[in-house]
């Protein structure tokens, strides 16, 4: 039996777009009343209510957007279930509707993929952006061809969705370890279009999944987005020769370092007179080739006064604008100039013992300290049980 009013329990939501409790109303009453626009779209087409691909799309989509906002994935899908389910069934009432009344089925052309569905979309993500429930209030809301059962499934579900109380529980329930990487800096982190990304934190983060007992979860980022993309939960760690700095350290928590160096220039061989020290490098003329967002572009800024800095924004193919003559110098991490020059032999270290820098590598975690101290625990028995220098032996040539 289908009811004209949706009776809810509301919530008061934390979230800073969501004013009162009666929002979470106004949204999932939004949502569901473009069900009959919905039902017109594929009435009009002849499709079926029920499309299970796309039911899993948009489930998928959801649970991915609720782990990022700490929300437990088991809970946050039963209720995404449940406005599924809703929804269908309002489709369904009007379909009903049609058929025993032909004269109201509708006439005007619906605009389900340009004009609906984007806004669901957004009602979507808004309504997620309330969940969970943190206290209780009753509304009453009007929505056609919903039933009082499913209306009271719907409340309950919504009251029913919780958040993780710290990543470390995220991971360990949801099975997912999320890993951000920039895949262009070897022998950190390389991307492959054909393969997931390898490189020395590559096989760490897949022993940090093992000893978690979960999958990894591969999130693209790049140096100039790291930090925004960590802020908007994308990821749970990011690995990918992630250099400490007091910057970042502002807004994230870093693990105990697991590797330590410094910058120092890359050039062509031929080179080796012309650019044997930093005076030399910084003069006119000298093209200075730099990666956007990271270390090396901040060094090269801070202390290059003449040289000519050009940037380059694919960190992948940076050194090969120095082999063929576009660029003369580099200045990055002793490792990375040790390994180009290992794959690319026309390139040298300029200064072979001189360090410019003192830097160290560490993991990129949000500011959880229950989560930073098991990412401390496994990674301090991995540098003890010889893991990490096999991987550092692997990935640099040297087994």
């Amino acid at each position: 039996m289908y009811c004209a009013r949706l009776s809810l329990l509301l919530i008061f939501i934390a979230a800073p777009a969501i004013s009162s409790a009666e929002d979470l109303g106004d949204l999932l009453q939004s949502r569901l009343a473009y069900m009959k626009d919905v039902a017109a779209y594929k009435w009009q087409r002849e499709l079926p209510i029920e499309d299970l691909a796309r039911e899993q799309q948009v489930v998928v989509g959801a649970t991915t957007e609720a782990l990022r906002r700490g929300l437990n994935i088991e809970t946050s899908s039963d209720f995404f279930l449940v406005q599924i389910a809703a929804a269908k069934e309002i489709q369904a009432y009007w379909f009903e509707q049609w058929r025993n009344n032909p004269s109201l089925a509708p006439k005007n052309n619906i605009d389900l993929l340009e004009r609906i569905r984007p806004q669901l979309i957004i009602l979507g993500d808004q309504i997620i952006a309330a969940l969970p429930v943190a206290s209780v209030a009753l509304g009453q809301k009007d929505i056609t061809g919903l039933s009082s059962a499913t209306s009271t499934r719907l409340i309950d579900a919504a009251i029913a969705v919780e958040k993780y109380p710290n990543q470390l529980r995220q991971v360990l329930d949801s099975g997912i370890l999320r890993v951000g990487y920039t895949g262009d800096y070897p022998p950190f982190s390389s991307a492959n279009v054909s393969a997931e990304p390898s490189g020395i934190d590559m096989d760490m983060a897949r022993d940090l999944a093992l000893a978690l007992s979960a999958r990894i979860h591969w999130i693209p980022s790049t140096w100039p987005t790291l930090m925004r993309d960590l802020q908007q939960g994308r990821f749970d760690i990011a690995m990918s020769g992630i250099s400490i700095n007091l910057d970042r350290g502002r807004a994230a928590f870093f693990s105990s370092a697991y590797h330590s160096g410094g910058k120092t220039p890359v050039i062509r061989c031929t080179d080796v007179e012309r650019y044997n020290s930093m005076a030399k490098i910084d003069l006119p003329g000298t093209r200075v080739i730099v990666n956007p967002g990271g270390t090396n572009a901040r060094f090269a800024q801070q202390h290059l006064q003449q040289a000519q800095i050009q940037l380059h924004e694919d960190n992948r193919s940076i050194f090969t604008e120095i082999v063929q003559g576009r660029a003369d110098v580099m200045i990055t991490d002793q490792i990375e100039v040790q390994l180009q020059s290992t794959l690319k032999p026309t390139l040298c270290a300029a200064m072979p013992d001189v360090v410019l820098t003192f830097s160290e590598k560490a993991y990129l975690m949000p500011q959880d300290i229950v989560w930073k101290e098991y990412v401390n625990t496994w990674l301090a028995q991995r540098k003890g049980d010889g893991t990490l220098t096999a991987i550092k032996a692997k990935h640099l040539n040297q087994l």
